[in-house]
């Protein structure tokens, strides 16, 4: 039957359209990326030629295209913020501990860096990541794409946030420390689940002192 959208028509556009594009949503929008319905075949093929695209132009470490390794399993990829932050380095951390259990499901955890090479090597030896697949991203151009865009703050806003200084309180700054910023300070991380190409769930961090479930994102 034809005839004017009513309002449920409308809601339910209004989901679609934030999932059609996932990688602009905002953290409160997570939730929505996973209850609301899937987006058409159509829409899909365009996510995943889109971020197929960003992919293939960024390569590990290692020299394998991030395209090639989400083809041969799902990936949780993690973006890092600069070395000197302590919250980098527990993120460093957390995954480290849980790294059995989310190779365990198939998945392969991998990093994106604001280092150079040179500069990430002790870090992720320290954490015992030293071969994990890992992307220096220096100028942070793939943190700024639109498929994951992430957002940046100044670095100085950090410090009027509470939650912050209570994490710095309650010892995180005393178990990794703390040190001199060479990266790019005002870089905010993220974490994507991709799977077959598009991504499936997605962790834009509001503060840098969030505190991330990894294992619920990938369920």
């Amino acid at each position: 039957m034809g005839g004017r959208p009513g309002p449920l028509d409308d809601a339910k556009q209004k989901r679609q359209r934030v999932i059609s594009a996932p990688g602009r949503c905002s953290p409160s929008e997570v939730c929505i990326t996973m209850l609301a319905t899937d987006p058409s075949s159509q829409e899909r093929a365009g996510q995943e030629t889109e971020m197929a695209a960003v992919l293939q132009e960024y390569r590990t470490e290692t020299g394998r295209t991030l395209l090639e390794l989400v083809d041969e399993s799902p990936l949780l990829l993690i973006f890092l913020r600069h070395f000197g932050c302590s919250f980098c380095r527990q993120t460093l951390d957390d995954v480290s501990r849980i790294r059995e259990v989310i190779e365990a499901r198939g998945i392969r955890p991998v990093f994106v860096h604001l280092g150079s090479p040179e500069r990430a090597r002790p870090y992720f030896d320290y954490y015992h990541l030293s071969d994990i697949e890992r992307v220096s991203d220096p100028d942070a151009s793939l943190y700024a794409r639109p498929v994951f865009h992430l957002s940046r703050k100044h670095v100085f806003s950090h410090f009027l946030v509470p939650a912050v200084w209570k994490a710095w309180l309650q010892g995180t700054m005393r178990k990794h420390g703390i040190g001199m910023i060479k990266e790019d300070a005002e870089q905010m991380p993220g974490i994507f689940y991709l799977r077959e190409r598009a991504i499936a769930r997605a962790y834009r961090y509001r503060t840098i002192a969030d505190q991330p479930d990894y294992l619920k994102l990938i369920a």
